[in-house]
């Protein structure tokens, strides 16, 4: 990192200190760690010990990866692995062979994985579709010749309707009562199964799959359960019509596939930096089922997702999704060939006079994103202070108003992505809704739309982030698509008010000049990139949808548009807004910083070490029990403060927990870090040589462990006039867990992810100031109003009923408080003030939830 001159003590002789050693740091470190053993034996036991700490680690929960320790142990596998097989390709025979087909497996163990992870994804998103759709329209009446087909499948080639599909009522009341009901019930099954048995498949998952991807870990996120009850719920969350959408959750239950199958594949099972690779494929395929877009899931990935992307992973990621879209077109699930609903055709183009309502259209999709953003945090924050023991009757009663404000309306009504498939379709012979098309209908149809457009917009704000699984790409599609759609009918109506105009010279005579379905897609269009502040992947995923080249540069200029909007506004989309709602330590790539200060402003200073010797079993003990640090810096004296290297805490506590196992070492035992000197055995504290863990067994009787071999000799480490925005590529681009930092050989401090975000953010609150003490006032008046509400609701149907029904304290009330809180819950919006829990590597989080592992 920077030049250092090491200070040397003329009188007493010592070990060399860390800048005498190696500046950079070499990946190789952690199998040198021992310089005096040498030869193919030494390596293969480093190698076992190291595989042994590993399967007692398997990442803990609420930790973050170091991805700089990770590539060293798999560079000491592969090492270990080619002494291993040393000669072997120069026999003949059975064991020859045997060899070489283990490794040819072994090579090939990446392509087996994405082909079965992206068909097992692509088989998942069939019959999701198939069960959501079933779900939609079963609310709103049922198929006579068979109960299980929906509404398209029971009137196959006729889209007015048919005979064999029946409303439930011909009273238009019990309609209403009806899909209220059924609304409700999927509401409260898709809240209650999320609850009972997998509390992390609410929301989205994006968010917290970037932080995933880039190395903290949560345990459970990905785990067999939340895949299972992700797919249930998520057909039923739709269902009920909250406005939710599904394409954030696909994303959510592919990367959920593919860490569960990569877990029988030893080489994905030990390797984190190689289960990254399969995330980010199987990210890039959910993506890909969702919008039927192969190539827009790649670049969604890339631009979205991952944080390291090399070129291998494309190329797996492009593989996996095309896997997944190919096996989703063969179920064809909607018998018309398309892989999604909304997919559609143009067969028009486009007239430069209409870039001025494209340019509107983006603008209005940039307002849209910021607005929807900023409240939605609100909502958020008002959901995690006050409704966290109530999810499932937020979500019931969340689904309940939403019915009964959509019913009324023909395009909050029905499923949004039938509403998208409507709304882009152009107005031919034949394809009509409900007089979209009609010229009688127009101002009907605006007025209708500008409705459906704010009512969308607010349900989105307060539905996305309640406990079901939940994403917000298609409503905030539909909710573009709508608007739209209602400005396409203004200027198609502008235009046959004035059809002779200048303005309209480039149309011809007897020739539709505007295609309102175009609008329509170009608003959902800018509507998903100003909630997600993404580009080139909205470009291509729409081009995908159509298929239509001559409307890639109006994509592009509504796209870009709606960016330049949208930053004026802030960075990053709602993900990167629920990352810091969370507290979870991610440093986003994509965000650039100017702090003008040293990493001596930032690091902590008080720092717990270790010193190289002297210290007793039972002290190491208790400091690791005073503490939760995940590591600690291991100096040549406390005193002197002279680093020597960095010892994890999952290595220590092997160590320790090995020692007391084997019973043979006191609890006054002397703990060395460094290969102790060899006149150490004659001194009255050591009786004998140390113990290292290669002759454990016939070890008993000593008096002296030797830790050495676990702890890291040349750790990171950066001189403290680095400038902090060094720091922060470091570690944006090659992830440790914790960056040393020595001044002249000396330990001077520490600083982790959690340190550069604090000050970040102390940095931004003195710039704009985000408390507002009024907006707690008025929650605190909105939660007593909702009170005083639920109240007076219960005492009227207690009076009503005769003292039958009881809505309060009961066990109805009981079983609707929700008991399994959401771990995500437990964490606030990331300030400047220290006392907030900003998840990281430095510390262990005990929330008392008994989580799945993600094995």
């Amino acid at each position: 990192m920077t030049s250092r001159s090491p200070n040397v003590s003329a009188q007493t002789p010592r070990r060399p200190s860390l800048p005498e050693r190696a500046i950079s740091r070499r990946l190789s470190a952690l199998s040198t760690t021992t310089a005096a053993t040498t030869g193919a034996q030494a390596g293969t036991t480093q190698h076992d010990l190291t595989e042994e700490i590993e399967e007692i680690k398997r990442y803990e929960d609420f930790t973050t990866i170091d991805w700089v320790q990770d590539a060293a142990q798999e560079q000491l596998r592969r090492r270990a692995r080619r002494k291993q097989n040393a000669g072997v390709f120069e026999l003949r025979g059975s064991l020859g062979w045997r060899r070489r087909l283990e490794d040819t497996y072994d090579a090939g163990q990446a392509w087996i994985v994405v082909t079965l992870v992206g068909a097992a994804i692509g088989l998942n998103a069939g019959f999701l579709n198939i069960i959501t759709e079933w779900l939609s329209d079963i609310k709103l009446g049922y198929c006579t010749t068979a109960f299980y087909l929906n509404e398209n499948f029971c009137c196959w080639g006729d889209e007015k309707g048919c005979p064999e599909w029946h409303r439930w009522s011909s009273f238009w009341l019990l309609n209403y009562l009806l899909y209220l009901l059924f609304s409700t019930v999927f509401a409260l099954a898709s809240a209650s199964l999320v609850k009972s048995f997998a509390p992390y498949a609410a929301g989205s998952g994006i968010s917290e799959i970037k932080c995933i991807i880039a190395g903290f870990v949560m345990k459970g996120f990905l785990g067999f359960w939340t895949l299972l009850i992700k797919s249930i719920c998520l057909p039923l969350a739709i269902a009920s019509g909250l406005s939710v959408g599904k394409e954030g959750p696909s994303v959510h239950y592919a990367v959920c596939t593919g860490n569960v199958i990569s877990r029988f594949f030893g080489k994905y099972k030990r390797n984190a930096a190689k289960t990254r690779e399969i995330l980010s494929a199987c990210a890039a395929a959910g993506v890909a089922v969702a919008f039927g877009s192969p190539i827009g899931g790649v670049l969604f990935s890339l631009e979205e997702m991952s944080s390291y992307f090399p070129l291998k992973t494309m190329w797996r990621s492009y593989f996996c999704a095309l896997v997944a879209t190919a096996v989703l077109a063969a179920m064809n699930p909607f018998w018309t060939g398309q892989l999604v609903m909304f997919e559609v055709r143009y067969d028009r183009s486009w007239h430069f006079f209409e870039i001025i309502f494209f340019i509107f259209i983006g603008i209005f999709g940039g307002l849209y994103g910021a607005f929807v953003m900023k409240w939605n945090l609100r909502a958020q924050a008002f959901r995690k202070k006050y409704l966290t023991k109530y999810a499932i009757l937020e979500a019931t009663l969340l689904a309940a108003g939403t019915a009964i404000l959509c019913f009324p309306n023909m395009f909050l009504r029905i499923d949004m992505t039938e509403s998208m498939e409507i709304l882009f379709l152009e107005c031919e012979a034949g394809r009509d809704y409900d007089g979209l098309c009609e010229a009688k209908n127009r101002w009907r149809m605006a007025l209708s739309l500008a409705f459906a457009t704010i009512m969308r917009t607010i349900l989105v704000i307060i539905s996305y982030g309640c406990k079901v699984p939940a994403g917000i790409f298609v409503p905030s599609m539909a909710v573009g698509a709508s608007f739209g759609r209602m400005v396409g009918i203004l200027v198609q109506a502008l235009h046959e008010a004035f059809p002779h105009a200048k303005f309209f010279a480039a149309c011809q005579p007897d020739v539709d000049c505007i295609t309102p379905g175009t609008y329509a897609f170009l608003g959902a269009a800018a509507a998903l990139s100003g909630i997600m502040h993404i580009t080139v992947s909205v470009v291509v995923i729409m081009f995908e949808l159509t298929g239509a080249l001559t409307y890639i540069l109006p994509t592009m200029i509504v796209v870009g548009v709606t960016k330049a909007v949208s930053e004026r506004f802030g960075k990053g989309g709602i993900a990167d807004r629920m990352i810091w709602f969370n507290g979870f330590p991610f440093l986003d790539k994509k965000e650039e910083h100017t702090f003008g200060v040293p990493v001596s402003q930032v690091m902590t200073s008080e720092v717990t070490s270790l010193p190289s010797s002297g210290l007793t079993l039972r002290a190491v003990e208790q400091l690791m029990a005073q503490n939760k640090y995940q590591g600690f810096p291991v100096v040549e004296a406390r005193t002197s403060k002279i680093l020597i290297g960095y010892i994890g805490r999952t290595e220590l506590r092997y160590a320790i927990d090995r020692s007391k196992k084997e019973s043979f070492v006191s609890s006054n035992a002397k703990c060395f870090f460094t290969q102790p000197p060899a006149s150490a055995t004659q001194t009255p504290s050591v009786t004998a040589p140390p113990v290292t863990f290669d002759a454990i067994e016939d070890a008993s009787g000593q008096q002296s462990v030797d830790f050495s071999r676990l702890i890291d000799p040349v750790p990171l480490a950066v001189h403290p006039r680095l400038p902090l925005e060094t720091v922060m590529e470091l570690f944006k681009k090659m992830g440790p867990r914790v960056i040393l930092v020595e001044y002249r050989g000396r330990l001077a401090g520490l600083v982790t992810v959690k340190d550069c975000l604090k000050y970040q953010f102390k940095v931004e609150a003195q710039e704009t100031s985000t408390h507002d003490p009024a907006l707690e006032i008025r929650q605190e008046k909105l939660w007593g109003l909702m009170n005083r509400g639920a109240d007076w609701l219960a005492d009227k149907v207690l009076s009503i009923s005769g003292g039958r029904i009881k809505l309060s304290g009961g066990r109805a009330s009981n079983f609707l408080e929700s008991r399994a809180e959401d771990p995500r819950d437990q964490f606030t919006p990331i300030l400047a003030s220290s006392g907030h829990d900003i998840l990281d590597g430095t510390e262990d989080v005990d929330q008392g939830v008994e989580l799945q592992s993600r094995r």
